[in-house]
């Protein structure tokens, strides 16, 4: 007998299955395969789909349940799949009582969720970081983002919980923390934005050697965050951005909050405030209206903010997003200037790669070889290490995809 869960999307799902796995064991929960699912596209939905056809045809005998955010946000298409048992919403997931009882479906009203509770770990299964989840939902209605419905309206954890986690997981070894959210940028409690929780976190648990943020919104970055860039060398040079787009236009119809010229500034001041600091970012490619001259703007920014790393996306509707219904670009365009910003993500990652060698790098080991940089660039490692270590190593070279070291 066994409870296996197989997880997709973001980092904020991967810390939440240690509280199904625990929550599920204590439901009476075994000889099934829980699938914790994304929704931030049409893909991510249909890849989910075809691995429960899988998990069924190699397990036939094991329960399927279904849960995350394609669950919450399309219940009834899981539901009406044979091989799936049990559909369980995102609240329902996390809490025992749900998955002791027998309904079929349960997936309650996201939107009437208020607060976050705190379900602590001892460990990410598989992870030499640890995730600690700060914040969840989001209070903005991007065009093209499904999110908001799978995870509902932005609700923080209270700061005492936060750093009662962060100690639990420091205790059990962890040496990098990572603050993930769905809108972490959107974090308050009370009067305590996010800088100013990193900045407690930092102060109250001496133990963090590195500490990470997931994805932000820079326009909601607050003074405290970047007085932390600035100040806190164990706040890690390393964020990436939720951009999306270079245009103002497209930007405009996204319902995006911030301009190019915005996204183009703040990382001219973080560079300024922290001059080792690395970008990486979310850049959608035909998104609906944008011509040509629009997308030539999206891989400008790629050079006038900096970004080293990119998360290419190319647009696919929502049914129900407001981005579904407005005029659509041909997918071979599509495809086209994904393909064309993922060559440019290449380039900028392997000049950055170029300006590595010789140096030397704080590496946090993991497993299969290889190793983390403060940047959070890859490193394959001379030989296997034990993973959890944080190592001055020198780099030698790198194969455009992640560094070699010595």
């Amino acid at each position: 007998m066994s409870l296996d869960i197989v997880t997709f999307g973001c980092r904020l799902n991967i810390a939440e299955s240690e509280v199904i796995r625990r929550e599920a064991s204590a439901g009476g929960i075994d000889n099934a395969v829980v699938v914790n699912t994304c929704a931030v596209t049409s893909e991510a939905v249909k890849q989910a789909r075809q691995n429960i056809r899988r998990i069924k045809r190699e397990r036939p005998d094991a329960r399927i349940v279904v849960t995350g955010c394609a669950a919450q946000a399309e219940a009834a298409t899981f539901a009406a799949m044979p091989e799936v048992d049990r559909v369980l919403g995102n609240e329902e997931k996390l809490d025992a009582r749900a998955w002791r009882g027998d309904a079929r479906v349960a997936v309650g009203d996201i939107m009437m969720a208020t607060t976050l509770a705190a379900h602590g770990v001892d460990a990410i299964d598989g992870h030499t970081r640890a995730f600690v989840q700060v914040q969840n939902g989001c209070d903005h209605r991007c065009t093209f983002c499904i999110i908001p419905f799978g995870r509902g309206n932005s609700r923080s954890l209270p700061a005492d919980d936060v750093v009662a986690q962060a100690r639990r997981l420091t205790g059990n070894g962890y040496r990098e923390i990572v603050l993930t959210g769905v809108d972490i940028t959107s974090y308050h409690d009370r009067e305590l934005k996010l800088g100013a929780l990193v900045k407690r976190l930092l102060r109250d648990v001496p133990e963090i050697a590195r500490l990470r943020l997931s994805s932000i919104d820079s326009v909601e970055a607050d003074a405290d965050l970047f007085d932390a860039l600035a100040n806190e060398p164990r706040l890690m040079p390393h964020l990436h951005l939720s951009l999306q787009a270079g245009d103002d236009m497209i930007l405009k119809r996204m319902k995006r909050r911030h301009t190019r010229s915005q996204a183009i500034a703040f990382c001219d001041q973080v560079r300024r405030l922290r001059p080792d600091v690395v970008f990486g970012a979310d850049i959608i490619a035909g998104f609906p209206t944008e011509t040509e001259a629009m997308f030539a703007r999206s891989l400008d920014l790629v050079e006038e903010c900096g970004l080293t790393q990119l998360h290419v996306f190319p647009f696919s509707p929502r049914p129900g997003t407001p981005a579904a219904r407005m005029p659509q670009l041909d997918r071979a365009v599509i495809k086209e200037r994904a393909q064309r910003l993922r060559d440019k993500g290449d380039t900028v990652l392997r000049r950055f790669l170029d300006t590595q060698v010789g140096r030397q790098r704080q590496v946090l080991t993991e497993r299969g070889g290889i190793g983390r940089t403060e940047q959070f660039t890859a490193v394959r490692l001379s030989a296997p290490l034990a993973p959890g270590a944080i190592l001055d190593l020198t780099i030698a070279a790198h194969d455009g995809r992640q560094l070699i070291a010595a």
